[in-house]
């Protein structure tokens, strides 16, 4: 492990925590002139996920800092002409297409790889390949078929095939197509001069880890490897030469990194509010979201329903910086049903309703209603400041 220097800055948590905010987009007006394509490399990542209840994941990412994008926008920011291409970082996310080259290293342990969950029926891969060659792009339906059975993990030869070549970077994700991946081979795919594995672990790790520091204004080392799921190890052997700066943070306990760019000014600006996807990179650690905000979330989806506490996908609410409750969204027509509301006391009952609002008109919704408020004190002033903004 490198000896690195002492720490220079001391940050109190506020400070961190409005930091990580202008980080992520939340603090400062947001650049509208990049649109979408510009939030995807500001953040070098964007978590992709099946469930879509007002929106899938990544279509929120962008709605959450930028407002009432158009969702065909959306789309197009990310897979038209090449912007953006789909890998395994912090999960399946949407990377900016330059970061390619960086992701060598993964690629490579792919490669190596010994053992694999799935079996590989003989003379699939090179199949799978020939067919890209002379029809891509395709999805794994367009292959063949994408499962053997009903039961989710039962992949064909075929899906085997193709997920393995994504892995090992022959084949790219070139769009999401009623939520299947689209497949094309990388050579048509990535630019030419994007195209190559020629960069080493070493310079690929410290890129990365510089990339984290800077999407996440400064963070722990846990926090630096989660974002693209790195090793500790890994981020040990390069964080010293990788930009960032150690600093300590009033409360935190452990040694941290910062963007030195990012300490050069005092974040300050217009704050964001609005309901965050659980798979916001603002809050898609819970550490780190418990540490910055004293907000302990957990995606509650995958947790049987008599068991849930918030909800099937509580969706964050912030606002002046501060996370101050949670919404369990749904859609019935034109409404917006906020099936369960938790608010952190009666001044958050404003800032709950304008996120409501502004979600229900980005989806075409005209009306809201409001089922359950785990306070029940608190769904007066809810509600009246809902029919206030709807009037």
């Amino acid at each position: 492990m490198t000896t690195l220097p002492p720490p220079a800055t001391e940050l109190s948590a506020d400070e961190a925590r409005r930091l990580a905010l202008r980080a992520q987009g939340f603090l400062g007006a947001p650049d509208r002139r990049a649109g979408v394509r510009g939030v995807l490399r500001h953040l070098g990542a964007v978590q992709l996920d099946t469930i879509s209840v007002l929106a899938r994941s990544h279509e929120l990412i962008p709605y959450a800092r930028l407002g009432a994008v158009g969702r065909r926008t959306v789309e197009d920011a990310y897979w038209k002409d090449t912007h953006a291409f789909e890998y395994w970082s912090h999960a399946a996310c949407i990377l900016p297409i330059e970061e390619w080259p960086h992701f060598a290293f993964r690629r490579r342990a792919y490669r190596n790889r010994p053992h694999w969950n799935h079996h590989l029926p003989d003379g699939d891969y090179d199949r799978v390949l020939k067919q890209l060659r002379a029809e891509g792009p395709l999805t794994a339906t367009d292959l063949g078929g994408a499962k053997r059975t009903s039961e989710w993990w039962d992949w064909s030869g075929t899906k085997v095939a193709v997920e393995r070549a994504l892995m090992y970077g022959e084949v790219v994700c070139v769009e999401r197509r009623g939520w299947k991946r689209v497949y094309d081979l990388a050579e048509r795919a990535v630019p030419a001069a994007l195209l190559h594995d020629d960069l080493d672990d070493t310079e690929c790790l410290r890129r990365l880890v510089r990339l984290a520091g800077q999407s996440l204004g400064v963070g722990t080392r846990a926090d630096i490897a989660d974002y693209h799921r790195l090793k500790a190890e890994q981020v040990d052997a390069v964080i010293a030469d990788s930009g960032l700066v150690p600093v300590t943070v009033q409360g935190w306990g452990r040694p941290a990194w910062a963007d030195p760019a990012a300490l050069e000014t005092t974040p300050r600006g217009r704050h964001r509010t609005t309901l965050l996807s659980p798979f916001d990179s603002l809050v898609w650690e819970r550490a780190r979201t418990e540490r910055i905000f004293g907000f302990t979330h957990r995606l509650e989806a995958y947790v049987p329903k008599q068991k849930r506490v918030h909800g099937y996908f509580a969706m964050p609410v912030l606002a002046g910086g501060r996370l101050v409750g949670r919404v369990d969204p749904a859609r019935e027509g034109s409404t917006l049903v906020a099936r369960q509301v938790t608010l952190d006391g009666p001044k958050a009952a404003p800032a709950v309703a304008q996120a409501l609002v502004e979600a229900a008109s980005w989806v075409d919704c005209t009306d809201v209603r409001v089922e359950r408020v785990d306070a029940p004190d608190l769904r007066e002033p809810l509600t009246a400041e809902l029919t206030r903004l709807l009037a």
